[in-house]
């Protein structure tokens, strides 16, 4: 049996939320700081901890057979690998910015202007889209202090709360592209058994946290009210209770179906509603 590479960003946004979701996976290892590579040692497979820009790359040309990255970095390297799944996480946009005096409020009047960003190949391709000339300022750091020393007229730059565009005197005005963490393999590799066993067990961990497993009481009489409102994975449990004429339905909802339907199930008749988080779901 072959040992799987994965390739994970070592420091930075995305690293804890991969390191957890890997472990939730059942998966065991270290997760060595200072070291390059850990070992699982119940899964033939072996962690890289790696530069995210370094990742894509890696992938495609099958240092690495698996990795997970942010979709605008997949983007701005050009790399060729297959998306197996989203994740969930490390949601952002890129956005164009300027200073927020500036009258620069449409990406017309970007035409003759300097835009400093760390991700110039989505900016190029996005200017050329709208029939833009502006020059691109490739700058590896903190690009939001560009305009503010003169550099740029403007950045683009990945924005996830807006927090650091606000501290450094800039608003967005457009937006080019949502991103968010995405699992991708070398191409060729999608149905290798391990590789789908991982993607399995990743779906199941994601769909775990959007449900919720729920427990209730209702009067036979009820029964199909309250059934109609709780669909479950495939249709509802229902156990008898040893009260005559009552049963408990056991179900699986998703989260935000349940806190909509929370009155109707009362109205319909459900009592002492026990409401539970799911660790996976396996389908």
């Amino acid at each position: 049996m072959k040992t799987l590479k994965i390739a994970i960003q070592k420091s930075g946004r995305l690293n804890e939320k991969s390191v957890e979701i890997l472990k939730n996976c059942g998966l065991s290892f270290e997760n060595y700081k200072s070291s390059l590579i850990s070992t699982v040692t119940n899964f033939p497979l072996e962690i890289l901890f790696l530069r995210d820009d370094d990742i894509p790359e890696y992938v495609q040309d099958g240092i690495a057979d698996l990795g997970i990255v942010g979709e605008n970095v997949i983007v701005e390297t050009g790399a060729n690998v297959s998306y197996l799944q989203k994740l969930g996480f490390g949601k952002c946009s890129l956005k164009i910015a300027v200073k927020n005096d500036s009258d620069i409020d449409t990406v017309a009047k970007l035409d003759g202007k300097v835009i400093a960003t760390s991700y110039p190949v989505i900016l190029e391709k996005y200017l050329k889209a709208n029939q833009v000339n502006a020059q691109i300022r490739n700058i590896s750091g903190s690009v939001e202090i560009g305009p503010g020393l003169g550099l740029s007229d403007a950045i683009f730059d990945i924005v996830s709360t807006g927090g650091t565009l606000k501290n450094n005197g800039l608003k967005p005005f457009t937006s080019v592209m949502n991103s968010e963490a995405v699992l991708v393999s070398t191409p060729g590799l999608e149905f290798n058994t391990e590789v789908v066993e991982i993607v399995q067990r990743i779906q199941s961990v994601l769909r775990a946290r959007t449900t919720k497993y729920v427990v209730l009481n209702v009067a036979k009489e009820n029964l199909k009210a309250v059934v109609d409102l709780l669909p479950g994975v495939k249709s509802p449990t229902v156990v008898p209770l040893f009260e005559e004429d009552w049963v408990a339905v056991h179900s699986v909802i998703d989260e935000q179906d349940f806190w909509v339907k929370i009155n109707s199930l009362k109205a319909a008749g459900a009592q002492g509603i026990v409401v539970m988080p799911i660790e996976k779901i396996i389908t």
